[in-house]
């Protein structure tokens, strides 16, 4: 049965078409999860099904007494009004008192991270009164509940508590999210915006860009044939055919037919070519940093060295220190105690949670020339307004005052703005927050080619697979632990630590078990320079590592040979190619590790000489 149905709908915002005489429909119990790039009016298609705005054109059906709850990506609240009152459905969509409610948003609320439900709403931040207004959505007795962008501002805990929820939820859903494994979990069907359209793939995600890219595959075999015909209309044109019969005629009208067709627009791919400055031996080198805010520990005595290269994740609930972090080693706040090293030639580019002051009456590509007028890459020197097309700014959009932007738009604005001051270490506090998928995808694609060390702070729990290889976790009173790999493995690594301490282990077992799992987790200890020591894994690593170095030359030498035979097989020539890259990947990663080794082992050398002459 179908809820809402919207037909022939049409619908501007300022000078740009965001819908074009498209087609909608939710059906009992779908749930539905929205994509698609910033500014293609996601946001403004569920105000629409709201009732929050109406469109230019077009007819809206929905079921008797069809009752809706709706979370905004920006939510109100009454003045004065305090979390607990602030997160309890409205007395017009209840049938009974909102206070009978208090329970149930007490325990959401607890979910999502609140203790004083007597705060004042005002005294929230942003991603607090989104959580509150969550609460209140979710609170709601609805047939359809609609949420856009519901899991920004969520740690790990929360975003697992409202997959779970979600999941479990009996009514129809549809939701704007950016988080692909939430996505992927939660929905039954993913709807598409794509220039005007509505496009519908009743799939995971995975699917989806099979789907996608078969359609894409489809209409541009279509643009193929057309083209082809419509070159031997031209030539019979060109012939001197003349309009005297009406088989002439029909012949010269399909032409035209065919001549006036629009062909199938693809997007410009957001093609960001590595390009930063040379980052020298010295990166960035925390000693014995130290934190607190309100007698509430932070940091207590952390130490690590960045390598060249490091992709590196900080996770934690919201709070706990991550983004404060950040700050410390950027120079925008202090630590109470330690030592902040930072090398001459590192340059750092730092993609704050919240955008920078933006002076809203410049125009776009006057924003991006302040931060650079040419980035030059690998590839060669390009303008701003180049780059500006490549982050799907065209050219009569970079005029557009920033004021005119959607917020999706402004954060993929400002993440190029960082991006053309050529940095050679990226700090990136929440990079998933408010930008799209595409966006994302080929960010993380640029990650892979940068030549510096990344940090970032994310709950996205994809996005942190994708980039890092390693994951520093706050664990409260001050610890921050390290986990070998991205975050699935620290999840996996963290539920094996648990069922070892939860297996009926003496308490001195357990403190051994504790001891040891600090030895292996904390880099920083074997960066001592006082007390240089070779972890047990990194003992087996230097071990092979010389004989891994040897056989990564070899293949990559095999597919050399593969790909001179292949010349003329362009389908084997490119898998082949790939491959030598990935190869060649590997091989500097390996020994760029070889490297760091070999200096620590002459550091464990030196340190027992110099305990062996006392």
């Amino acid at each position: 049965m179908s809820l809402i149905t919207i037909e022939h709908l049409t619908h501007s915002y300022t000078e740009r078409k965001l819908f074009e005489d498209t087609f909608f429909s939710l059906n009992e119990n779908e749930k539905v999860g929205i994509i698609g790039i910033n500014g293609t009016g996601k946001s403004t298609l569920l105000k629409i099904l709201a009732g929050r705005e109406q469109p230019d054109s077009g007819t809206m059906t929905t079921s008797r007494n069809l009752r809706v709850a709706y979370l905004p990506q920006t939510p109100a609240f009454e003045k004065e009004q305090v979390v607990l009152a602030a997160a309890l459905p409205s007395a017009a969509d209840v049938a009974i008192l909102p206070e009978n409610y208090e329970p149930d948003a007490k325990s959401y609320l607890s979910k999502l991270g609140f203790t004083d439900f007597a705060q004042p709403v005002t005294e929230l931040s942003g991603g607090q009164r989104k959580r509150v207004a969550l609460v209140r959505t979710l609170l709601t007795p609805c047939d359809v509940l609609i949420l856009d962008e519901p899991t920004n501002h969520l740690d790990s805990a929360m975003s697992d508590w409202l997959e779970k929820f979600l999941i479990s939820w009996n009514g129809a859903l549809i939701m704007i999210t950016h988080d692909r494994y939430f996505l992927d979990s939660v929905v039954n069907r993913i709807l598409e915006v794509d220039k005007g359209r509505l496009y519908s793939y009743s799939c995971n995600y995975p699917e989806y860009l099979e789907r996608k890219a078969e359609r894409e595959e489809s209409a541009q075999a279509t643009e193929r044939k057309r083209q082809s015909i419509l070159r031997k209309e031209i030539a019979w044109i060109r012939r001197g055919a003349r309009a005297r019969s009406t088989k002439q005629k029909a012949h010269i009208a399909r032409y035209e037919t065919l001549r006036d067709m629009a062909a199938p627009v693809t997007d410009n791919a957001i093609q960001i070519s590595s390009a930063s400055s040379r980052l020298g031996k010295t990166t960035i080198e925390l000693e014995h940093i130290s934190k607190s805010f309100d007698e509430k520990i932070l940091l207590s005595d952390f130490s690590y060295i960045f390598l060249r290269d490091d992709r590196v994740g900080i996770i934690g609930p919201n709070g706990c220190g991550k983004s404060t972090l950040l700050k410390m080693i950027t120079g925008s706040c202090e630590p109470d105690s330690g030592t902040i090293t930072i090398g001459q030639t590192v340059k750092t580019g730092y993609f704050s949670q919240e955008n920078e002051a933006m002076d809203e009456s410049l125009r776009v590509i006057d924003y991006i020339k302040e931060g650079g007028s040419i980035l030059h890459t690998k590839e060669g020197s390009y303008s701003a307004s180049v780059m500006l097309e490549r982050f799907l700014f065209p050219p009569d959009k970079q005029y557009t005052p920033i004021s005119k932007l959607s917020g999706g738009e402004r954060r993929r604005l400002y993440l190029l703005r960082i991006l053309m001051e050529a940095p050679n270490v990226l700090f990136l506090d929440e990079p998933t927050n408010d930008l799209d998928i595409t966006t994302l995808t080929l960010l993380e694609d640029y990650l892979d080619t940068f030549a510096g060390i990344v940090v970032t702070v994310s709950h996205d729990r994809y996005f942190l697979d994708r980039v890092c290889n390693r994951i520093f976790s706050f664990e409260g009173n001050g610890s921050l632990n390290q986990y070998e790999g991205g975050y699935t493995d620290y999840q996996n690594a963290s539920r094996s630590t648990m069922k070892l301490t939860d297996s009926g282990l003496s308490p001195s077992e357990k403190a051994e078990l504790s001891s040891k799992k600090t030895t292996t987790r904390n880099n920083w200890k074997q960066n001592q320079p006082q007390k240089p020591k070779m972890s047990f894994q990194e003992q087996k690593e230097f071990e092979t590592i010389e004989s891994d170095i040897a056989n990564l030359e070899a293949q990559i030498q095999d597919l050399e040979e593969q790909i001179l035979k292949a010349a003329k097989d362009f389908v084997k020539l490119n898998e082949l190619t790939q491959k030598q890259e990935e190869c060649k990947k590997q091989l500097s990663d390996k020994l760029e590790r070889w490297v760091y080794l070999e200096e620590l082992q002459e550091q464990i050398a030196l340190s027992k000489a110099q305990n062996a002459s006392k």
